[in-house]
């Protein structure tokens, strides 16, 4: 008998929308839950690179935009076409589940610390959010959608609830590949 497979479930959303506390909070809860779970983020600021990356979006360094492209992958900033952008990802594990937190840009810009990175700001954030409208029309991904301007203890119900679902439903179904 094959081993059982667990979930991939991506946190998704305009900076400030509150993905960095979901996402820990929910690798909490499902170990609690006697779930093995793992959270990865991208970027990984940590490693070497990531280190660089981070230095450049917190604007302590200006790094060549086709290099960033290069480290980064940062593929929405300049414009490309969305199937360019999406190339690199084509054949990754497809995730089971894609949860979007949804947050109006005036809110995201009312929370701690938002403007301190490059990226931060109301125009690049309204582009961004036109690329992840785009990218929601693909039936192809199971995009969810959760009211990030909750409390965070409401958002976390959310978020446990459309992941136990995925979690049950995973274990039938074979691993996807993105975008094939």
């Amino acid at each position: 008998m094959a081993a059982r497979r667990g979930a991939l479930i991506v946190l998704e959303g305009m900076d400030r929308a509150g993905k960095s506390t979901q996402s820990r909070k929910l690798v909490e809860t499902l170990c609690a839950a006697g779930h093995r779970a793992e959270l990865l983020r991208f970027p990984e600021r940590s490693t070497e690179i990531g280190k660089l990356l981070s230095s450049y979006l917190e604007k302590k360094s200006d790094v060549e935009d086709h290099a960033v492209h290069l480290l980064f992958s940062n593929r929405w900033e300049q414009n490309f076409s969305l199937d360019w952008c999406k190339q690199p990802d084509v054949g990754l594990p497809k995730p089971d589940l894609v949860l979007f937190l949804q947050l109006q840009l005036a809110d995201a810009a009312k929370r701690g610390a938002y403007g301190h990175e490059r990226y931060e700001n109301r125009a690049f954030q309204e582009r961004a959010l036109r690329c992840f409208y785009q990218l929601m029309r693909d039936t192809t991904l199971n995009w969810k959608m959760v009211d990030a301007s909750k409390s965070i203890e409401a958002v976390h119900e959310d978020i446990c609830a459309l992941s136990e679902d995925a979690i049950r439903t995973a274990t039938e179904k074979p691993l996807g590949e993105l975008w094939k």
